[in-house]
């Protein structure tokens, strides 16, 4: 992948002489995500640039690139996998290339359909066009979410960019965070896009593309998920069937690079199934790379090390300890742009660097395959509350809830008192379309007790769910509708950016995500969540089409849900120097986010009780001392 930014004048007239300047340093902070060369374009309303991570078409792919009469110009992050078979049907229709990039495919489908093209791409992507004969500026984002682009308006011009980071550059933007972006993170794990943790910055969503022109902003979508129309119920062994030969398609077009590809291997289901369907199907050699813990409680490298036996793969692996990950944290916020309420995004950064130092620019991934096949225990957590709410007044229904969440250290009492007050949250209320995620939200939302009287009294009155863009989906079953919210937030907002792209791009890496392919995606929205769900058995259909690939100890392994440790870090018998600063009364109050006695007491109760603190507390600590950096690193300093 790749950095773009752009500025557009949306007054009449041509862009002043000091943009350029601007624009090269607007770049020069995107060098992490494009260190091979940069490129510019400026003609009138217009300027466009681009830094480059060059994996396909290493020679002649530079970025901006054109159209043939020089009216169309394009930058671009991010691959079109399918490329190859566009072009041959462009090249029939008479479009004549000069490149061989992915990225001039684009510029020809532009032609020929309007942004209707973006239907036809296969890829992960955002992209600006500027077509000059109708001047008009087009911004668009793939399907899911996998690459990030932000714009805002200043002085009669819009200001856009791959990260935040890079629009700071333009003078005279104001820096602020938006208060509600922040009841958003601290309730959601993530902002609803356009909203962003930044005030006057906004985020195109996922599946969407902009317009500009004439100085006014077009919103359309060309893209959602869908998991209305179940197929009729065939048989388990075709939807696995067809499954094994959607993802053989969606890896291979994804090993294509003018690079070598490697594949991160965390020893569960997912990532082990796409580096065996490598093996099997293509002549790639197998190059892996994972995360070890010192702490036993998060580490999977058992799992890791049959399959490389497995399969005989050329494996490296760093081993991440609390020490690695105080160092990194503030590394992490930086790349992130946002505060995070878990450390899992830092072993993720120290993997992605691990390939960098291996010489490898692209790595394949599972990600995804736990939002569509229903991995999460969320799914199941939905179903069960579904079943309960029946017979609200069962003993034995809530019993079923409780193996669901073994690593929360839930009290243990004889009645099972707590587990089913926990659970009974709007218990019957099944109808709402948020059912299957109100108790994660209530729980995380308690962590908003911790903001400053400032921030709560501009907060008075706001719901943040009111952002969030309801879909008709009353029709359908209580399992779909929590794949649909999860995939809208979780995994756009959170896993694709701060534990995905953000980590890949810090160290320069492109990662690529088969089970995102969105014909997998739409394949597997077809399936009856019966199949896929069945019982209580996640991945059910997956889990069949990877038996003839994967030992049966990984194919029905128990999921390990990915996390890493959280207090110990930054707090405890070891005490943490920027930790400590940016956690004390006077910080905390200069920043106005968080109450200062509140934060005092929290940092009182983490060193004395360390290791013993509960999952509400970790994620208190790490929301608050992450907000703590980005205060730091993007309000305060502004060079």
């Amino acid at each position: 992948m790749c950095g773009i930014a752009g500025i557009l004048n949306l007054n009449e007239g041509a862009l002043d002489e000091g943009t350029p300047e601007v624009l090269s340093s607007m770049i020069r902070e995107l060098s992490h995500r494009g260190p091979d060369e940069s490129g510019f374009f400026m003609k009138g309303a217009i300027a466009l640039g681009h830094a480059r991570l060059s994996i396909i078409d290493l020679s002649t792919g530079s970025q901006p690139i054109c159209n043939e009469d020089r009216s169309v110009w394009i930058i671009f992050n991010g691959e079109i996998f399918n490329y190859l078979e566009l072009k041959e049907d462009l090249e029939k229709r008479g479009h004549r290339f000069s490149t061989k990039t992915d990225t001039e495919v684009i510029i020809h489908s532009y032609e020929e359909k309007g942004m209707d093209c973006l239907n036809d791409l296969n890829g992960q992507f955002a992209l600006a066009l500027w077509d000059e004969k109708k001047q008009t500026l087009y911004l668009a984002r793939d399907r899911v979410g996998i690459c990030p682009l932000f714009y805002t308006t200043y002085g009669g011009r819009m200001i856009f960019a791959s990260e935040v980071k890079s629009i700071f550059q333009y003078p005279g933007i104001e820096r602020k965070i938006d208060f509600k972006g922040l009841d958003q993170i601290f309730t959601l794990w993530t902002t609803i896009p356009p909203r962003t943790i930044f005030q006057d910055i906004s985020e195109i969503p996922a599946g969407n593309y902009l317009e500009v022109k004439n100085g006014k902003f077009q919103k359309k979508q060309y893209w959602d998920f869908d998991f209305h129309a179940d197929d009729p119920p065939y048989k388990e062994s075709f939807y696995a069937e067809q499954l094994t030969h959607l993802l053989v398609s969606a890896i291979t077009i994804r090993l294509r690079s003018d690079v070598p590809v490697g594949v991160y291997l965390s020893g569960g289901l997912d990532s082990s199934i796409v580096a065996s369907l490598i093996h099997r199907f293509t002549d790639n050699s197998l190059k892996t790379f994972s995360i070890t813990f010192e702490n036993k409680d998060f580490d999977e490298s058992s799992y890791q090390k049959q399959m490389v036996d497995f399969l005989g793969t050329d494996h490296s692996s760093v081993s991440i300890n609390c020490e690695d990950i105080y160092k990194v944290f503030s590394r992490i916020i930086w790349h992130s742009e946002k505060p995070i309420l878990r450390t899992s995004p830092a072993p993720l950064y120290r993997l992605s660097k691990l390939v960098n130092e291996h010489n490898y620019k692209v790595v394949l991934s599972g990600e995804g395959a736990d939002e569509f096949f229903t991995g999460y225990n969320i799914f199941k957590e939905a179903k069960i509350r579904e079943f309960w709410a029946k017979d609200p007044d069962s003993i034995y229904r809530p019993l079923l809830l409780k193996k669901l969440y073994p690593y929360l250290n839930l009290p243990r009492d004889k009645g099972n008192i707590f587990l089913k007050k926990f659970f009974n949250y709007k218990l019957t209320e099944t109808a709402d379309p948020f059912y299957s995620h109100l108790i994660r939200w209530k729980n995380t939302a308690v962590l908003k007790g911790y903001f400053s009287s400032e921030v709560k009294k501009a907060l008075a009155g706001y719901n943040c769910l009111e952002d969030f863009e309801k879909k008709n989906f009353e029709d359908w079953n209580i399992v779909s509708r929590a794949q649909y919210i999860e995939a809208k937030t979780f995994l756009s907002g959170y896993l694709l950016s701060t534990q995905g792209d953000r980590m890949l791009m810090a160290n320069s890496v492109e990662g690529r995500f088969p089970f995102l392919d969105h014909r997998v995606i739409e394949f597997c929205n077809r399936i009856p969540a019966k199949l896929k769900l069945k019982i209580l058995s996640e991945k059910n259909i997956l889990k069949k089409a990877s038996k003839p690939f994967l030992p049966a100890e990984i194919t029905e392994r128990k999921k390990q849900p990915y996390r890493a440790p959280i207090s110990k870090n930054f707090l405890g018998n070891d005490q943490k120097g920027y930790v400590l600063d940016l956690l004390s009364s006077k910080r905390v109050k200069e920043a106005g986010y968080f109450s200062a006695d509140g934060t005092q007491k929290l940092v009182n109760k983490i060193v004395k009780l360390g290791d013993h603190l509960g999952e509400r507390d970790n994620m208190a600590l790490v929301g608050i001392l992450s907000t703590q950096l980005l205060h730091s690193l993007f309000i305060e300093n502004t060079g």
